[in-house]
């Protein structure tokens, strides 16, 4: 199809049209004037220059025989300033005439173009209507509402008979007609598609460079520039940034064969690449002012602008849900023991869009979705290029760019490939052909022809429809996808040199960890429990032999016996968590209300003396865990909850949950870029003098409690303040991934 785009039959060489420098075509429109000055002397003058202007002899001449001084000046500042690369201001001439005078800078000569001055009314003609345009286009939601508002708006503006908004399939590509505002007596364009040599290259780059462009007559006389050409150059002025410009022949032809006499178009910009036009239509001559110009050219702006919002929120919605799937596969990941990247494929085709989703393993292959069959797999994965780690690479056309799998099946027309391991493995993307039919406004095999004046481009419009369908193409892939595929394959490179480390270190470690735990588990059993049993037990002597006490000596002696047991208690917690990295937790069913009250005995006093209240689980809520490490979690974050509470009351803690954990306290709570650090072994977020006490290690312990259970703990902010902490307890036979 590109192929008859670029040579059409019939004997007429359409790349002459592409080829063509419009940006020199040496003329001007001839309802304006124009001149160039370098150095103070008018260098270039348009042919009509003298007549509209009313002076002679203008070639060589000093500009100030043309204007004064200080408008010279004026419009020096503005070309110079910061304000896009044109701009405008209301001029007198020597002679008196006011002109509207829009100016720019081309090589080292200031360029001046006249034309003759609106009315001081038409600014405030034109203000209201934009300003209501603009309010009604913020008010568009969507991408199509916003095309359609423009269209209505812009004929509204403007008066002509047909303004269609027309999108560009990519940067050199056909284009489509998404919207139209238009005559009842012309027929309708849109869904129309137009051939990409209907805009050429050259006038696709003007068109970057220029918001705006305006055809007042299609039957224009020119008015030839003098010199026709630059002595320095050989070539005429360059009117790239000229809003006068004359217009290309071919153009020309193009626009009388669809019956119209005047034109403008309206860039529509995204990362300053052409994404797409407002055009518009007349059958009459229409003169535009530079005012109801400039209000076009804003309009242009806002409008791409909010459609740039518009596809900005709908890209960062999709990359918001991609990234939530990633995060849960990262989660999976970090609870299994180094290895393979897990063989995840319903998550990993929730990452990204697809049919299909190929997952190679060590040699194996897994899929997810529309299985292409076991031929077309080893087909695709045969002939897909080897890639680097962190390359990605994609086609929407495989069968023409691979074309060893041209004609493979309908079912494997487009992948994205990612590298995620040694041995070849990736995970690839797969999105099956989808049949578009295109209503065509002219043959594309045929996108010129001889006509009864010579050569003419085809007549467009939905009296010479062509339909044709395009086949052997998928969806194309989004930037986001590639985005999100790019941040999945750093992740997993990320996944699999930690597991590397992981592997090395464990290694290494394991004869030292052995005999590191036993040595601690002797020191724990002997060197420290003897001591403890006999603080104990010489508090229980005491008590029995002592007559008389009073109250209170009774009530320390009962504390340091508690105490002792406790300490005893711990050192037993103690010595089972030295083990965790060889043994499973001690699973059972517990009763969350039971095991909190218990908790209370240790945490209470702390609380009591914070006044902060406790809500306890509801009855009946249990969780499978080990009863002395849960045991271990609960103190810790309610011990958590008293000394992070908040200065003034009512100060709470509310505990939930079953099969999982919830402690929401309504405290100081912690920044949300700081939480992952307070569950790092003796970090602290609040330093001991403000008056929070702690070695820093209760969350840290926590988390390895939860790992050990298979779980995974995290903080989130509280409703109306404080910290919320989750773990989940999985049941012993969950298949953890």
């Amino acid at each position: 199809m590109a192929a008859a785009e670029r040579a059409a039959g019939g004997g007429f060489d359409l790349t002459a049209c592409v080829r063509e420098p419009i940006h020199l075509l040496g003329g001007v429109q001839s309802y304006g004037a124009l001149i160039a000055v370098r150095a103070g002397v008018i260098a270039v003058t348009s042919a009509n220059a003298e007549r509209m202007l009313g002076v002679t002899d203008l070639a060589g001449a000093p500009a100030t025989d043309l204007i004064d001084a200080a408008q010279l000046a004026a419009l020096e500042g503005l070309a110079d300033a910061d304000t896009g690369q044109s701009a405008m201001m209301p001029v007198q001439t020597i002679g008196g005439i006011r002109f509207d005078v829009t100016v720019h800078r081309s090589g080292d000569m200031l360029v001046l173009e006249f034309e003759p001055a609106g009315s001081p009314a038409d600014f405030a003609t034109i203000y209201t209507p934009i300003r209501q345009a603009l309010t009604r286009l913020q008010s568009a939601g969507t991408v199509v509402e916003a095309y359609r508002a423009a269209v209505r708006e812009v004929r509204a503006i403007t008066g002509y008979d047909r303004v269609v908004a027309y999108r560009f399939e990519s940067h050199d590509g056909p284009g489509e007609v998404v919207a139209e505002d238009v005559t009842d007596e012309w027929e309708p364009w849109v869904g129309l598609w137009f051939p990409a040599t209907d805009i050429p290259p050259q006038a696709r780059l003007l068109y970057e460079r220029n918001w705006i462009r305006v055809i007042a007559d299609v039957d224009d006389t020119t008015a030839g520039l003098l010199p026709p050409v630059l002595p320095e150059t050989g070539e005429p002025l360059d009117l790239s940034m000229s809003v006068l410009r004359t217009v290309s022949e071919f153009h020309l032809e193009y626009l009388r064969n669809i019956g119209v006499r005047s034109s403008m178009s309206v860039s529509l910009l995204s990362g300053g690449r052409l994404w797409g036009l407002i055009a518009c239509h007349g059958r009459d001559v229409t003169t535009l002012g530079p005012q109801v110009r400039a209000a076009c050219e804003f309009f242009g702006v806002a409008l791409s602008l909010h459609l740039a919002a518009l596809r900005e929120r709908d890209r960062a919605a999709a990359r918001d849900r991609s990234r939530r799937m990633i995060a849960r596969l990262l989660e999976g990941a970090s609870t299994r023991e180094p290895g393979p990247w897990p063989v995840d494929s319903a998550g990993l085709a929730a990452v990204i869009a697809c049919d299909a989703v190929l997952v190679t393993v060590g040699g194996q292959v897994v899929v997810h979705g529309i299985d292409p069959g076991p031929e077309a797999v080893a087909a695709l994965l045969a002939a897909l290029p080897d890639l680097p780690p962190g390359e990605l690479w994609h086609s929407d056309r495989l069968g023409e760019d691979l074309p060893a799998l041209a004609g493979l099946s309908p079912r494997v027309a487009g992948a994205l490939v990612l590298p995620s391991g040694p041995d070849h493995d990736r995970i690839v993307w797969l999105r099956g052909e989808r049949t578009v039919s295109r209503r065509w406004a002219a043959d594309p095999a045929e996108p010129v022809k001889l006509g009864p004046h010579g050569r003419r481009l085809t007549p467009r419009g939905s009296t010479a429809v062509f339909l044709a369908s395009v086949r052997g193409r998928s969806p194309a892939w989004s930037d986001n996808d590639v985005v999100m595929a790019a941040e999945l394959g750093r992740a997993v490179v990320g996944i699999a040199m930690a597991n590397a480390r992981r592997l090395s270190a464990l290694n290494v470690e394991l004869t030292r960890s052995n005999v590191d735990l036993d040595s601690f588990a002797h020191a724990a059993a002997h060197d420290l429990k003897e001591p403890l049993r006999g603080i104990a037990n010489t508090a229980t002597f005491i008590a029995e032999d002592a007559e008389g006490l009073d109250p209170v000596t009774s009530r320390r002696l009962a504390s340091i016996q508690r105490l002792a047991g406790r300490m005893d208690e711990l050192l037993n917690a103690l010595l089972y968590y030295s083990r965790l990295g060889r043994t499973e937790p001690l699973r059972e069913p517990l009763d969350l209300r039971a095991a909190v009250t218990r908790a209370l005995d240790v945490a209470g006093p702390r609380l009591r003396e914070a006044d902060v209240t406790v809500e306890l689980p509801e009855a009946g809520a249990a969780v499978s865990a080990d009863p002395v490490m849960f045991e271990q979690v609960l103190v810790n974050l309610l011990v958590n909850a008293a000394k992070y509470a908040r200065p003034d009351g009512p100060r709470s803690v509310t505990v939930t949950g079953g099969p999982d954990l919830v402690v929401r306290d309504n405290g100081i709570g912690m920044p949300a870029h700081l939480r992952e650090q307070a569950f790092q072994l003796f970090r602290r977020l609040h330093p001991a003098a403000g008056g929070h006490d702690g070695s820093g290690a209760g969350l840290a312990i926590v988390r390895r409690i939860v790992e050990r259970h298979g779980g995974q703990v995290w903080a989130e902010d509280s409703p109306g303040g404080g910290t919320t902490i989750r773990a989940t307890f999985p049941d012993r036979g969950r298949d953890l991934q």
